[in-house]
């Protein structure tokens, strides 16, 4: 009863406040009309709460995300699934899902109804123009009575995560695996046609195929051994993400730093669909990413990447300089001084392609969309080294621009034990 009475709403104690002050005002004015009214307008409230408090409503509750994974600026639909689990029937339902602000206002929902093993399913859309990985739940009911007199809460404890990801565009196709690691393009190699010498052979497994036996190996080791059918020749590279805040300009989802994520996003993509095994990094250093779904896997970290504080490039060039096996390199980039423009060239040499995509960051505060000064002096430091440039100003889609990738450099310097 208790419990109850704390879940008088306004209705319920203003029922409740009237009825004992027309119980108070009856007995002194002596009227017995009075006194009955007081006495049915208290024990409305009251019989309410001890109805709603010794329910037993038994729910179960389901969460479905579709997709999981949404676009900036895309939408997902989250599908509730209600049970009542016992042999009675609810009464009023007032269902609340928790929703961050970033995806827009809380949802709710009235359920008249729900009998014995019912189910209901209730569907409602969210959209966010943030980046994010974002909690949505746990499911609130409250409990009512049917004159709004009562009304008990009941929480859930399950929640959900949806990962709004950057945007991510079609990108043209540019040959840039001409140098790097590997010969070429991801290629699979069949052992099969080699010779005896070069198998790889391992364990027999439930399930492989006899024909690959390999024979001189179950000799040698007492065992089956089966040659195994391929390896793989994988291309690698990585790729740079400026996050420093004093190297980008503008606010909100139109900032270069956000058009900078978009664009990693959609070049980390890009290349991971043409078979290049990549690792990301960022001014901060070497970012992990799994193995297994590397698209996934990169846009679920670009999808929190924030603004750092950082001054210098100089952990992410350490970062790309300490990498081994890295083919490609693409810089994504803000502003940049040319020491650090100097920094980062140097790390081209022969057998690796750099890509710079530089943003045009001064476009982003004036009228004018020509190229900048401090682009134009970047652009011929990184080019002097053998770096291709991309120009990325604002209002510009990466797509429009990345075919400028496939030019080179237009200059060479020559160093100290040959030309770059």
């Amino acid at each position: 009863m208790r419990t109850g009475l704390r879940a008088l709403t306004s209705r319920g104690r203003s029922f409740l406040a009237a009825g004992i002050a027309a119980m108070v005002m009856a007995l002194l004015l002596g009227e017995h009309d009075l006194l009955r009214i007081g006495v049915l307008v208290t024990a409305l409230p009251l019989l309410a709460a001890l109805v709603v408090a010794r329910t037993r409503y038994r729910l179960s509750c389901a969460r479905r995300l579709s997709p999981s994974r949404a676009e900036v600026g895309g939408e997902a639909t989250v599908t509730l699934r209600l049970e009542n689990v016992t042999r009675l029937p609810t009464g009023l339902l007032l269902i609340e899902d928790t929703v961050p602000y970033a995806l827009g206002v809380r949802p709710r929902f009235v359920l008249d109804r729900v009998e014995a093993k019912g189910v209901r399913e209730i569907d409602y859309r969210v959209r966010s123009d943030l980046r994010g990985r974002f909690t949505i739940g746990p499911l609130s009911v409250r409990i009512a009575d049917p004159f709004g007199l009562v009304e008990l809460t009941r929480a859930f404890t399950i929640s959900d995560t949806l990962v709004v990801t950057p945007q991510v565009v079609a990108l043209p196709h540019v040959r840039l695996s001409g140098e790097w690691t590997g010969g070429g393009d991801s290629r699979t190699r069949s052992v099969a046609a080699a010779g005896d010498d070069d198998v790889a052979p391992r364990e027999y497994r439930q399930g492989d195929d006899l024909r690959r036996v390999h024979w001189r190996s179950t000799a040698r080791h007492g065992e089956l051994m089966v040659r195994r059918e391929e390896q793989q020749w994988q291309s690698r590279g990585a790729l740079l993400l400026d996050t420093r805040r004093y190297a980008h300009r503008g606010e909100g989802p139109r900032s270069s730093f956000e058009v900078a994520v978009s664009a990693a996003a959609s070049i980390g993509v890009h290349l991971a669909h043409e078979g290049l095994g990549l690792r990301l990094v960022t001014d901060q250093g070497a970012e992990h990413l799994t193995d297994s779904g590397l698209s996934w896997s990169l846009l679920d970290r670009l999808a929190m990447v924030r603004n750092s504080a950082a001054r210098s490039l100089e952990i992410g060039v350490s970062a790309l300089r300490q990498g081994s096996g890295d083919g490609l390199i693409v810089a994504v980039l803000g502003s940049l001084d040319p020491e650090e423009a100097r920094d980062l060239a140097r790390l081209r040499h022969s057998g690796i392609t750099g890509v710079a995509v530089l943003l045009d960051v001064d476009t982003w505060d004036a009228a004018e969309p020509g190229a900048s000064e401090s682009y134009l002096s970047v652009q011929t430091l990184l080019a002097g080294y053998g770096w291709r440039t991309v120009r990325l100003p604002a209002g510009t889609s990466i797509a429009s621009v990345w075919q400028d990738a496939a030019s080179r450099g237009r200059f060479a310097v020559h160093r100290a034990g040959g030309a770059a």
